[in-house]
């Protein structure tokens, strides 16, 4: 019998990491910050996850022998997504405890807990492509955290209004690139061997409908939010060179 297909203490052990991560963050990392310490603390969880939920995955498709979008779950890749489902859950529970009216993120994260949940526990097929999917969404993860850390402070530290002024570019270019192109040409590969009929009598029709509903609704507000910060760091860039002619 497979050891970790049976034992429950992998998700519940990943996620009493993220919460230990978490107070760690709130109450000694940040804990000479008037504000955002929540916010700070949740970027602090998120470094934690982005760059091994990237290596975990790597691996672990890599490892796979099976590369089809309907292959069966492996060990690894279960754990992979145990472990991404704890870090979703526990930031979860920060949107819903501390900003409660950011609705989006809310309702992100628990979409994201549905694909995962249902691909690990229910479904057990299609983990794969979850994890290249993860692969290109938390890549971007370092950088976008550190951006956001640094804004929170903008107004009023000046090193940290350079930084974000630093990072804005680059940072938004990288999000652009993964967000999209790849994500979205990945993402049609995907539409394309669901409806083949490539996954059936594997994934229900509807597991992987549920499933990419969420994933393309995921690509289309990340376009729509780079977009948005592209629209603000061009006005700023205008603004700033209208203060300088002035």
């Amino acid at each position: 019998m497979d050891p970790f297909r049976s034992n429950s203490l992998n998700f519940s052990t990943f996620f009493l990491m993220f919460y230990a991560l978490y107070v760690f963050a709130y109450f000694v990392v940040f804990r000479g910050w008037p504000k955002h310490r929540a916010e700070a603390s949740s970027c602090f969880i998120s470094l934690a996850h982005g760059t091994p939920a990237v290596l975990l995955s790597s691996h672990a498709a890599i490892r796979s022998t099976q590369t089809t979008f309907a292959s069966p779950n492996t060990t690894l890749q279960d754990i992979v997504l145990e472990f991404s489902m704890a870090y979703f859950l526990m930031d979860l529970l920060h949107y819903i405890i501390f900003t409660p009216r950011d609705i989006l993120f809310i309702l992100h994260h628990a979409a994201t807990l549905y694909v995962f949940v249902t691909c690990r526990y229910v479904v057990h097929y299609g983990a794969f492509e979850l994890l290249i999917l993860l692969i290109l969404a938390e890549i971007t993860s370092p950088c976008q955290n550190v951006w956001s850390l640094s804004s929170f402070w903008k107004a009023d530290v000046p090193a940290s209004a350079r930084l974000h002024d630093l990072l804005s570019a680059p940072f938004y270019t990288f999000y652009s690139v993964v967000r999209g192109i790849l994500g979205p040409l990945f993402v049609y590969k995907l539409w394309l061997f669901y409806i083949s009929g490539a996954a059936d009598n594997l994934i229900p029709i509807w597991a992987w409908l549920s499933w990419m509903v969420v994933i393309t609704s995921a690509i289309l507000l990340s376009l729509l939010w780079v977009l948005s910060n592209w629209i603000g760091w061009y006005r700023n860039l205008g603004y700033s060179a209208g203060k300088k002619v002035i």
